[in-house]
């Protein structure tokens, strides 16, 4: 497809780099917007990066177009660094219709990547590859995704990124890590306090981490205010910090299926799919790490009743290492009765057919889910 962008500069500007075409529609979230902004920003100190972006505006003009779209999108356009389409108006019905047909644009945002040759797509969708490495993908090819991924392996570097500097610090003095969730007040009270208390007994330095869940901004921000005064764990307390999260948590899985990789093969789909489960849930979770690859994760009741039983496996504690004999009593304790949720954000073409549960291996049902959230 052809395509003439009108936006306030030379096109010159674009020849022989690489394009990101960004699409979304005027509902584009500020953290969206503010965390590719730093990968934007960061990317121009550095003249190996030879790239930029340029946001096309998704929308239906065939429904009218008033004061409050204007606003809106003067407000978004406001916010962006890279280059903008002028006005949705510039952006012909064929174009829009191309974009949702052919490259499947629904309302989660895009980046579909245009290589500095002849303008061709590079990747169809390189937003997932942003969130997870940032301009370490570039330049945001298939090629370069799937050289990545043959880099990489299921290990607490991928999983928090550097997503808060504590983490840095404890990681590289080699203290243990607990990553935890949930909304239930009383549990995270029990959990920390038994966890520290165990903690205490094997003789190891542990250090948490609340992350949150994705959906829930303002109980996310009562709970953090919670722990943080009654001093339970540390917190991610800047709130884009935990969408950040959970967005590349997510990514990970639509980045894998971008590749055609399956889960019952894939141990990083699996693993992101039991983190997925986790949020879905209305239960606590916890994962205990130490080091790149030593991780532990369980949901609250396995994780509860471990802690409870900690004379019972503390000599393997002590024989094996603390995290080996946890993931053993994990083990030892899981039933072929339990339940798992997931929730997936819609992105057309993009649902799998079918999703097997992380725990048993067996194909889960599958519902739909409409839901609202603007908090």
């Amino acid at each position: 497809m052809t395509c003439v962008i009108q936006f306030q500069a030379s096109v010159e500007v674009l020849r022989r780099k690489t394009v990101l075409l960004l699409l979304s529609d005027l509902e584009a979230s500020h953290e969206e917007i503010l965390v590719l902004s730093q990968i934007y920003l960061e990317s121009r100190s550095r003249p190996e990066f030879q790239y930029e972006i340029v946001w096309l505006p998704i929308v239906d003009r065939s429904k009218g177009w008033n004061d409050a779209q204007e606003q809106k999108f003067k407000e978004l356009q406001a916010l962006m660094p890279w280059y903008t389409l002028h006005h949705p108006s510039l952006l012909e019905p064929a174009i829009v219709k191309f974009v949702k047909e052919k490259w499947h644009f629904s309302k989660k945002m895009m980046l579909v990547t245009l290589d500095p040759q002849q303008g061709k797509v590079a990747c169809p969708n390189a937003i997932h590859m942003a969130w997870i490495w940032g301009n370490l993908a570039y330049p945001f090819t298939i090629s370069k995704e799937e050289s990545l991924w043959n880099m990489e392996s299921w290990r607490l570097e991928l999983v928090v990124d550097g997503i808060d500097p504590n983490l840095i610090d404890w990681m590289a003095s080699g203290k243990f890590i607990c990553l935890y969730g949930g909304e239930d007040m009383d549990w995270i009270r029990n959990f920390t306090k038994s966890a520290r208390s165990v903690a205490q007994r094997a003789g190891i330095d542990l250090q948490m981490l609340y992350v949150g869940k994705s959906n829930n901004k303002e109980r996310v921000r009562r709970i953090n205010s919670m722990i943080t005064a009654e001093n339970l764990s540390y917190c991610l307390m800047d709130l884009t910090s935990v969408w950040y999260f959970w967005t590349r948590i997510e990514s990970m899985f639509y980045s894998k299926m971008q590749l055609g990789k399956t889960i019952q093969e894939d141990k990083v789909m699996q693993e992101v799919l039991t983190m997925l489960s986790f949020d879905g849930s209305d239960q606590g979770w916890a994962l205990i790490s130490r080091g790149s690859f030593e991780m532990a994760r369980a949901k609250s009741q396995i994780i509860t009743k471990t802690l409870e039983d900690y004379t019972i496996w503390e000599e393997d504690a002590r024989s094996k290492g603390f995290v080996p004999a946890l993931i053993e009593y994990f083990l030892q304790l899981h039933t072929p009765q339990h339940c798992n949720r997931l929730i997936l954000p819609g992105l057309d073409g993009d649902i799998p057919e079918m999703i097997v549960c992380a725990e048993c291996g067996r194909a889960m049902e599958k519902f739909f889910m409409y839901r609202c959230c603007t908090d």
